[in-house]
């Protein structure tokens, strides 16, 4: 990854749980860079892309098993846990009970460790679903109106109450960002209403042109995958917070017209059409804009990568995969 300077002197063993996801395999492959590939272990309840197994430790792991969980832990001496394992948007309102289980389970078995004492800090990311119809919609604040209308947003925005509680409660060190929708090359969308913004470089390279399931002008927070780790990992470094706050963190906004424009300039041939499914309802649920002020003021949180150099990364990256010109 490109743009990430900062190096922390810290040897506590690390585990990801759900590292074969698109947020897990670069945050893994990223902590392993800035922590050695020994202090980093990997787990998913399926193997990770050929990146992510080349080197370090993996074990397969059912989320919702705390036994498991806690076998690795003791296994491997972990002090902190990435709790990443869920069932995204689009996916979680197919099967809307496996989604509860799978989000939900996995953090309070997390939580339950750490309270028990096996482990002394814990990220678990929460995300903008948790916001809804009723939530300000444009520089959405830090603390406001909360409604979410679907069972991603409600699991998330469960998940913040019990973080606060366990933290409150039994001062558990647990840490969490709400992320925009994150795009990256490296691996695939993975069931998420954001996920346009990543399939339309990849039919921009393939196909030369892209259905997408939004209309033209629904804008969504967005952030590219650098940020997003950098966000994540520089939260979990820092001595704050010393209460729980799930913060906000903001980088881009764009709409499906607006990226696509940004790609035109690179490929002049590229075409976008317009077809609005379930998703769309979704989105209109979700901020269109973030206020991250408190993440600024509390940890110094800035992001680096705009929409036009997001763009170039993308498509250059895309197109040595695909070997296209």
């Amino acid at each position: 990854m490109s743009g990430f300077l900062i190096h922390y002197m810290d040897n506590t063993i690390k585990l990801i749980i759900g590292a074969s996801g698109q947020i897990g395999t670069e945050l893994t492959l990223k902590l392993r860079q800035l922590f050695g590939v020994d202090n980093v272990i990997a787990s998913d309840i399926r193997i990770g892309n050929t990146e992510l197994m080349a080197e370090g430790k993996f074990e397969i792991l059912d989320a919702t098993d705390k036994n498991a969980i806690l076998n690795i832990i003791k296994k491997y001496n972990i002090s902190e846990v990435y709790s990443l394992a869920a069932m995204l948007s689009v996916t979680a309102e197919k099967y809307p009970h496996k989604a509860w289980d799978l989000n939900m389970n996995s953090l309070l078995h997390v939580l339950e460790l750490a309270k028990e004492g096996h482990i002394n800090k814990v990220f678990w990311p929460s995300s903008i679903a948790v916001f809804g119809n009723s939530t300000p919609h444009t520089n959405t604040p830090q603390n406001t109106i909360m409604e979410p209308t679907t069972v991603y947003g409600i699991s998330k925005l469960a998940g913040e109450r019990w973080c606060d509680y366990y933290k409150s409660k039994y001062n558990v060190d647990v840490r969490s960002v709400r992320y925009p929708g994150i795009i990256s090359w490296k691996t695939n969308p993975g069931g998420g209403t954001t996920d346009y913004a990543v399939e339309i470089f990849h039919k921009a390279i393939t196909d030369r042109t892209y259905n997408c399931f939004l209309s033209e002008h629904t804008r969504l927070p967005m952030m590219y995958m650098d940020d997003a780790v950098n966000a994540t990992i520089s939260l979990m470094q820092t001595e704050l917070p010393i209460n729980f706050t799930s913060y906000n963190i903001a980088a881009i906004n764009f709409t499906p017209s607006e990226i696509t424009k940004s790609i035109q300039k690179h490929i002049s041939d590229f075409s976008i059409t317009y077809a609005p499914d379930f998703r769309q309802q979704i989105a209109e649920s979700w901020p269109e804009s973030i206020d991250d002020n408190l993440a600024k003021t509390s940890w110094n949180w800035k992001y680096r990568v705009d929409l036009e150099r997001m763009t170039e990364i993308m498509l250059e990256n895309l197109k040595l995969r695909y070997n296209s010109k």
